[in-house]
C-alpha cells in the first residue's frame, strides 16, 4: 500500500478522479444497475474512464456498500495498489463457450459467479466477473425468447390445448369434425409430447396428461396449464379452485397444478412455444392428409414428433432428446404403480328406498343416509358414493336400466330380518298354529303384487298367538276367512273383542275362500 507517488501515478488513469466521484460510481453501478454508458453519462465522463475505476473496484475487491471505515483516502490507496486494467497491447481474453454455460446453468445449485470461478481458472487472463456476467446476458438475448428462460430440471410440465383444430371426415358423408391436439413441454429440455383427442372435455384433457407423464417416464413436480375452464372452475389470481377430477389426478402423480395467471403470457411462454413448434412442424405436414379417425391420425403425428425432438437447436448444441436425457429425466419423479383412472363427479339424493339413482341404475347406501345430498365418483368401472367427503358405499356399475344394486348391510336390521324369510316358510310356521291360519297367510300373501310385500302383515299375526295363545289365533282366522277380512288388523280386533267365541253363520266347511288371487300353498312350496 504504501508505493511512491511515482508509482501512484503509474497505476491509476490517465484522468485521475476525486474519490467521491468514484463513489458515485460505485453507487450508480450496485445500487441502480446502470450500464458503463449510463453512468458515464451521468456523472460527465468517458465511458472507458469508468470502465477503469470498475474494474480497479472489482480488482481490489470493494465491495457495496463500502466497508465501515474505508474513507476516500482508504478507497484511493486500495485503487491505486491494483494492477492498470488492460491496454490495446493486452491479448484479448478467451470467450466462453456461452451455449454450454446456458445449459450448465439449469443445473441444479449452478450460479454465474461458480461457473465464471471455473472459466478464470482455465484462463487468469479471462473476463473480469461483471463484464462476464454482462456479455452472457447480451448472448442471451440473442436466443428465442423461450429458450432464454433458466428452468429446475424436472420442475415444470407447461400443457395447452392446440388453438389449430385437425378435421376428422366422416367416411359415410364426407363431414368432417374437428379433433384437437394436447401439446405439453418440460421446462429445462423443452422436450414436446403431442397427441389428437376428439374434444377438449375433462376425460380428453386428463387422458392427455396421464399419456405426457408415461412419454416423458416420470413426473414433473409442477405442473402448468392455462386457465382452461377444463382444468380451473374458478379463475382466481391468488386461489384458482381447481376441478376436483384434476386435482385428484395431481395427487395420484404427486405433482402440483399451478395455473399461469391471467394475462400473464410469460407464466406460460413454454406451452405457447411448444405448441407453436408442434403446429409448425406436425401439424402443417399433415395439413394435405384426409384422416378418418383420431387413432389414425395419431399414428402420423408419432413419427414427426420423434423427428422434432431429435432435431438439432440452431444456436445451441443438442436436441430436445439430448437436454432430456442430461437435464429433465434424472430429475422426474417415478411413476405410480398404477395410472389414474379418470372419474366424473355427480351429485344425487338418496332416495326413501336407500337407493341413489346414477345413470338410471339404482345403488344401495346405508339406510340412515334417506334424503341426504351425495357426491358420486364415476368411473367406467366403479360407482363410489360420498357423505361430507367420507366414502359411504361403493358398487361394480352397472348398465342395466331400471335394475337395483343392493349391499345387505344398507339395509335396516328389520328388513335384512324379513330377507331371510320365504313365502314357503311363513305358510310352513303359520300351519303349526293351524290350518286356518296357514290360509289367512297364504291369501294375505297372494293379494300382495310380490308376497315379499306380505311378510310384515303375516309375520305380525304369526306373532299374536304369544299373546292370545294358538288355539284363539285359529278360531279369529277362521272368523277372518269366513268374512273375509284377511289383515293383521282385522284379527288383532277379533282377539280384542273376543269375537272369534261367537258362532258362525253358514257353512265353513270349506275356510279357504276361493279366488283368482288364491294360488294355493303349492305355489309357494
Amino acid at each position: 500500500m504504501g508505493g511512491s507517488a511515482a508509482e501512484t501515478d503509474r497505476l491509476m488513469p490517465k484522468k485521475v478522479l476525486v474519490m467521491r466521484q468514484v463513489i458515485e460510481i460505485l453507487r450508480l453501478k450496485h445500487e441502480h444497475h446502470l450500464s458503463i454508458r449510463e453512468i458515464a453519462r451521468s456523472c460527465g465522463l468517458a465511458s472507458s474512464t469508468v470502465g477503469d475505476y470498475l474494474l480497479r473496484a472489482e480488482a481490489a475487491g470493494l465491495e457495496w456498500p463500502l466497508p465501515e471505515g474505508v474513507g476516500e483516502a482508504q478507497l484511493q490507496a486500495r485503487l491505486s495498489a491494483v494492477a492498470p486494467p488492460r491496454t490495446a497491447q493486452t491479448p484479448a481474453p478467451s470467450v466462453p463457450d456461452w451455449a454450454h454455460l446456458h445449459v450448465e446453468l439449469r443445473r441444479p445449485n449452478l450460479t454465474l459467479r461458480l461457473l465464471w470461478q471455473e472459466y478464470i481458472r482455465t484462463d487468469p487472463s479471462g473476463l473480469k466477473y461483471s463484464r462476464f456476467c454482462e456479455r452472457y446476458q447480451q448472448w442471451r438475448k440473442s436466443l428465442e425468447p423461450t429458450l432464454r428462460q433458466v428452468h429446475v430440471p424436472g420442475e415444470k410440465m407447461f400443457v395447452d390445448w392446440a388453438g389449430q383444430s385437425i378435421p376428422i371426415r366422416n367416411g359415410a358423408d364426407g363431414t368432417t369434425q374437428p379433433a384437437s391436439l394436447f401439446v405439453a413441454a418440460l421446462g429445462a429440455s423443452g422436450k414436446i409430447f403431442a397427441e389428437a383427442f376428439a374434444d377438449q372435455k375433462l376425460h380428453s384433457w386428463i387422458s392427455a396428461h396421464v399419456h405426457a407423464f408415461e412419454f416423458y417416464g416420470g413426473v414433473a413436480a409442477l405442473t402448468i396449464p392455462d386457465n382452461t375452464r377444463t382444468a380451473v372452475v374458478d379463475p382466481c389470481r391468488y386461489e384458482p379452485l381447481l376441478h376436483r377430477t384434476y386435482q385428484e389426478m395431481a395427487e395420484h402423480y404427486g405433482t402440483v397444478i399451478l395455473p399461469a395467471r391471467v394475462r400473464k403470457p410469460r407464466d406460460k411462454a413454454k406451452a405457447e412455444s411448444a405448441v407453436q413448434v408442434a403446429q409448425r412442424q406436425i401439424l402443417a405436414a399433415l395439413r394435405d392428409m384426409d384422416f378418418f379417425s383420431v387413432g389414425q391420425l395419431n399414428q402420423a403425428i408419432a413419427p414427426r414428433l420423434r423427428q422434432l425432438n431429435a432435431q438439432p437447436f440452431q444456436k445451441l448444441d443438442g436436441s430436445r432428446d439430448q437436454w432430456f436425457e442430461a437435464l429433465d429425466q434424472p430429475k422426474l419423479r417415478p411413476l405410480p404403480p398404477s395410472p389414474f383412472v379418470v372419474a366424473t363427479w355427480l351429485e344425487a339424493t338418496v332416495n326413501i328406498d336407500y337407493h341413489v339413482a346414477v345413470d338410471h341404475h339404482y345403488y344401495s347406501v346405508p339406510y340412515g343416509l334417506i334424503h341426504q345430498r351425495l357426491q358420486v365418483r364415476l368411473t367406467d368401472a366403479t360407482v363410489e358414493l360420498f357423505h361430507k367427503a367420507k366414502r359411504v358405499a361403493a358398487h361394480q356399475r352397472s348398465f342395466q336400466r331400471g335394475q337395483f344394486t343392493t349391499i345387505e348391510e344398507h339395509r335396516p336390521k328389520s328388513h335384512q330380518r324379513y330377507l331371510q324369510w320365504t313365502p314357503s316358510r311363513i305358510i310352513d310356521w303359520a300351519r303349526k298354529i293351524g290350518p286356518q291360519c296357514a290360509s289367512v297367510v297364504q291369501n294375505v300373501m297372494a293379494a300382495r303384487p310380490h308376497p315379499e310385500q306380505g311378510f310384515r302383515s303375516c309375520l305380525g299375526i304369526i306373532r299374536l298367538a304369544r299373546v292370545h295363545g294358538e288355539a284363539r289365533l285359529e278360531a279369529a282366522c277362521q272368523r277372518a276367512l269366513h268374512f273375509g277380512t284377511l289383515s293383521y288388523r282385522s284379527i288383532e280386533s277379533i282377539l280384542d273383542k273376543r269375537l272369534e267365541a261367537q258362532p258362525l253363520q253358514g257353512d265353513l266347511a270349506c275356510a279357504s275362500p276361493t279366488h283368482e288371487n288364491v294360488r294355493g300353498q303349492d305355489y309357494f312350496a
